[in-house]
Order: structure tokens, then sequence, then C-alpha cells
């Protein structure tokens, strides 16, 4: 049993104060696009994960998607036994949800694999238990996402929009970018104040203009990615010399996103990104596009 799922970017991620889990409130704008990973479900002996693809995606107990097998088994009361294979496109560590994808996508390949024949409401409970991106990885298209990131509500989308995003070298931790979020808005004596969601976001998903949508393009953890990894800031500059109509760091970063006006400018746009030197691999998607997809 073979799924096919996205990558996300976050169009606009507004970051509140810290609760009393630890968490932080957001509005997390979610929005799928064409890059995709697949996961492989068959029957075995035993749970086991392999990996194709770049190295640092953990094949134990600890991988996400391993965890969401286990999971599923255990809320349908059989044992976890089943071999995952993955098959990466999606950046490891790179702000696009590349581990919730799997996540999600192994949550239903195991449920039709098993027979289990949950309802998608089940499912995206068991999601959000897994973690805050995962519920969206099984939904796809374009949402908000509230609380951590899990109540999800799609939104209204004309048209396509085209992308082009840079691959860094080596991954950010979700967790050091937050923690370094909080302390620049320590240190600089920042409120965190209730996030709401941007209506000119909403009013460019929902007219199709794209121009629109890359002036409302917004990321609070972009300076935090950017304290970290310096380098960012001179790969977001190629994107916008380049004539992109807008840049950000996906998510927690190091991936940096550019909107295009077309798909003939997103390929000039990719170009450009090869040719500046700063990016690992350089790859054009088009969004929004479905979640999980049984293959």
């Amino acid at each position: 049993m073979t799924v096919r799922v996205p990558a996300k970017v976050n169009l606009q991620l507004s970051v509140g104060p810290v609760r009393d889990d630890g968490y932080h409130d957001l509005v997390n704008v979610f929005h799928a696009v064409s890059l995709f990973d697949e996961v492989t479900a068959v029957p075995a002996d035993a749970l086991s994960v392999t990996v194709d693809g770049p190295a640092g995606v953990p094949t134990g107990p600890d991988n996400l998607a391993a965890r969401a097998a286990a999971l599923l088994a255990e809320h349908v009361g059989r044992r976890p036994d089943v071999a995952l294979h993955i098959r990466k496109d999606i950046p490891v560590a790179g702000g696009m949800a590349g581990g919730s994808a799997d996540a999600a996508a192994a949550l239903l390949a195991c449920d039709v694999l098993w027979e289990a024949r949950l309802d998608r409401e089940t499912l995206l409970e068991l999601a959000a238990r897994l973690g805050s991106d995962v519920p969206f990885a099984l939904l796809g298209g374009t949402a908000v996402g509230l609380g951590r990131g899990e109540r999800l509500t799609p939104v209204e989308v004309t048209g396509e929009f085209h992308w082009v995003f840079g691959y860094a070298d080596g991954g950010l931790s979700t967790p050091a970018v937050y923690a370094e979020c909080d302390r620049l808005r320590a240190a600089g004596e920042q409120d965190s104040v209730w996030p709401e969601v941007s209506d000119d976001l909403m009013a460019a998903l929902k007219t199709g203009d794209a121009e629109a949508l890359g002036r409302a393009l917004h990321n609070d953890l972009q300076p935090a990615a950017l304290s970290l990894r310096p380098s960012l800031r001179d790969a977001l500059a190629v994107g916008r010399d380049a004539g992109a109509l807008g840049s950000l760091v996906s998510g927690s970063g190091p991936t940096c996103a550019f909107l295009a006006a077309s798909l003939d400018h997103a390929a000039e746009l990719a170009a450009a990104l090869n040719d500046s030197g700063r990016f690992a691999a350089v790859r054009p998607a088009s969004g929004p596009v479905p979640g999980v997809t049984l293959v």
C-alpha cells in the first residue's frame, strides 16, 4: 500500500505567547505544494522503517511514521506488524513538515492495509496526537490552523500559485527556532500579542492574486531562523533580486520559499537561484494540492 503526501509552506505563521503547556498559540496558514514523499506499507513480522533519500532520517521507533503506525495499531487493537518504506523528496528538518507528512501517510497506508476503515475525524484526532503539522498533511489544500496549528479550517483558494523552494545544507531544529524566537522577543522587550489571521492574505487567496499574496506572506519565526543561520539573509535576497513576488523562510526553516508570477517566471527564478550557488537544491512546485493520496 503506497501513499503520496505533499510538503507544506506556511503562508502566515504568527506566534503568540507561550502557553502553560509549553506550546505557543499560533495562526498558521498552511499551503500544500507539489513536493512529495511516498510511504509504502507492507505486512511484516515486526514494525520497521527504511528510507530512500537524504541522510539524517531516523529509522528506529522515534521515526514519526513508525510512531504513527504504532499509534494506529494501538487504537485498533492489533500489533504494528508492518514494514514502512519512505521515499523522500521533502527536505529533512527543512521547515516543510516532511516528518509530519510521512506520519500522515503512514496513518492512511496502515489504515487501508489493516482494513481499519477509520473515519477522517478519527484519523485527524490521531494525527494531532503525533504532532501539530500532521493533521494538515491529511487534509492538504490550504487551511488555517489555530491552537498549536492542529485545529484546521479549509480556506477558499482561486487558481494555482507557483513557487520555487531553495533547500539549504543541513536542517534547523524546530524547538531551537521557537526558543530563539522567545529569546529575541525577551531581549527586545517585545510583548507577544494574540495572533490573528491576515485579512489581506485571505483576500489574496480568494481572488488568486499572486502579487497581493506575495506582499502578505509573513513568518514570525523568520528572525529566529535568520539569527541561527545568518546566511539565509543573502539567500532570501537572491530571490528578491531575481523578481520573486514574495519570499520567506518556510516554517522554522531553513528552506526558503519564493513566489513566482507564473509557471514561466518560476522557471526563470529557479535558474537564478541555481546560478547563485546559495542553495543545496532548488525545486519548483505549485499549490494548493490535495493531502495524503493512495497511489
